[in-house]
């Protein structure tokens, strides 16, 4: 992966929650290999996976906290000691947050208010967490820019704009150094592919290869701007460590800033794997946007984010991963 950052980490102690997750054992994985004094994470293992953990075992300067951010002495213990904080523990998915919005919101709101109060007590020099383009809503205008927000749709984009809204207040009230990562349709090696609520590029995959029927919502022309996983990390290494001081208090997309239809994904994928295999359509997913695009220039100025992989480049690596532990 790219080197991010130009500064020596070495003396840096990190603290990455829900770093045994997809988005979060990337991060992991770039610190630990790019020579952080100390990675630490903290997950309760509910959506993130043990085999993400066993990973990072044999680095001196990584440690784990089997902890839940709903549990605010597991929050304080993990930001002891500690420099700079990437916060990516939540419970994810839209269809998720419809079924069960309470524990949504327990987990994303509660939860997140404990961990930047418990940052804010540790004095960390930094906090970044992870937001979502669900907080645009029914918001028409193409692409996406950070100012421009419509109605919510779902209690997780709720969730997502409340932690904006709390981080605001943390960065304005206490002088916290904060920064917010809009993630677009985020997809990689290591998404998880079972469970009801699994990513759809390791689904498609597993269908394509084993024949199974695969359902696309909608008539698959909704588009996405899908966004591989090295740009979110890079999102985050950024944000972490700027020293650009108009960098905090805001909120950024991080995206690719193109987007590609469903059906344009799944057909990528099927001539990747040499297999076709039609899919069956079904009713739109509720509180789902229409189309997805982000304007990326926010980022590129205030923290020098720079997408170093398109789709296609991710898609390839990303099949091949799953082909490859399909295999094995």
């Amino acid at each position: 992966m790219t080197a991010f950052h130009h500064t020596d980490i070495s003396g840096k102690y990190f603290l990455v929650t829900g770093g045994a997750g997809f988005i979060g054992s990337h991060i992991v994985a770039y610190l630990l290999n790019n020579g952080a004094g100390k990675v630490r994470v903290l997950d309760n293992l509910s959506t993130g996976l043990q085999s993400n953990v066993d990973l990072f075992k044999r680095y001196p300067q990584y440690e784990f906290i089997l902890g839940d951010i709903r549990d605010e002495a597991s929050c304080r213990l993990a930001c002891d000691g500690i420099h700079h904080v990437t916060h990516q523990a939540a419970l994810g998915s839209v269809p998720r947050s419809v079924k069960d919005p309470v524990t949504t919101n327990e987990v994303n709101i509660t939860g997140f208010l404990h961990m930047i109060k418990a940052a804010r007590d540790a004095g960390v020099h930094s906090f970044v967490y992870a937001s979502s383009s669900s907080v645009y809503g029914d918001e028409p205008n193409l692409p996406k820019v950070e100012h421009r927000t419509g109605n919510l749709l779902s209690p997780y984009a709720v969730t997502k704009k409340t932690n904006e809204l709390y981080a605001g207040v943390f960065g304005d009230l206490y002088g916290m150094k904060v920064v917010g990562l809009r993630y677009f349709n985020v997809f990689g090696p290591r998404q998880d592919p079972n469970g009801p609520y699994a990513a759809v590029i390791p689904l498609f995959v597993s269908g394509i290869i084993n024949r199974t029927p695969v359902y696309i919502n909608g008539d698959g022309e909704q588009t996405r701007d899908f966004t591989f996983v090295e740009n979110a990390v890079q999102a985050n290494v950024r944000g972490m460590l700027t020293d650009n001081p108009d960098a905090f208090g805001q909120v950024y997309n991080v995206a690719v800033g193109a987007n590609f239809s469903v059906n344009f994904l799944y057909d990528a994928i099927g001539k990747q794997l040499g297999i076709e295999h039609p899919a069956i359509y079904r009713e739109p997913r509720t509180g789902d946007i229409r189309d997805s695009l982000a304007d990326i220039s926010k980022a590129r100025r205030l923290l020098g984010y720079q997408p170093t992989q398109q789709f296609l480049d991710g898609l390839k690596i990303t099949v091949e991963f799953f082909k490859h532990q399909h295999a094995g």
